[in-house]
């Protein structure tokens, strides 16, 4: 893989529920709606579920996850193609962490800052 060895890890407060802040990381329908231009597959189940591996990408850069850890506060994918790493979500009441590492030739602190601000966004305006 090409690329920088990068690593980020951010944590905002977000005025909504850990269970809201779980739907929305867990159910393809609303990530559907909080990132829109990710080019999540259609067959993609209700729920993700521990062992499920998708597809996303933005013009010609796909990037294959897979869902490695689902509790009731966190989410781990693993990562490869235009990264290659890991990205874990933990979340509580009112507050989100992210954390990415991976190599690749793609800025990854800002997709990062972009991805959850267009979260915290969705989960706060009606």
């Amino acid at each position: 893989m090409l690329g920088n060895f990068q690593q980020s890890q951010l944590r905002i407060e977000i005025e909504a529920s850990s269970q809201a802040i779980h739907d929305s990381l867990v159910f393809p329908s609303q990530l559907r709606e909080w990132l829109p231009f990710a080019g999540l597959p259609p067959s993609m189940p209700e729920k993700l579920t521990p062992g499920f591996d998708f597809t996303t990408s933005i013009g010609y850069v796909t990037i294959y996850h897979h869902v490695d850890v689902l509790k009731v506060n966190c989410l781990r994918l693993l990562l490869s193609g235009a990264i290659d790493g890991f990205h874990e979500w933990y979340w509580g009441e009112g507050w989100l962490q992210s954390r990415l590492e991976g190599v690749s030739l793609l800025p990854l602190n800002l997709g990062q800052t972009l991805s959850l601000l267009r979260l915290r966004h969705f989960l706060t305006v009606p």
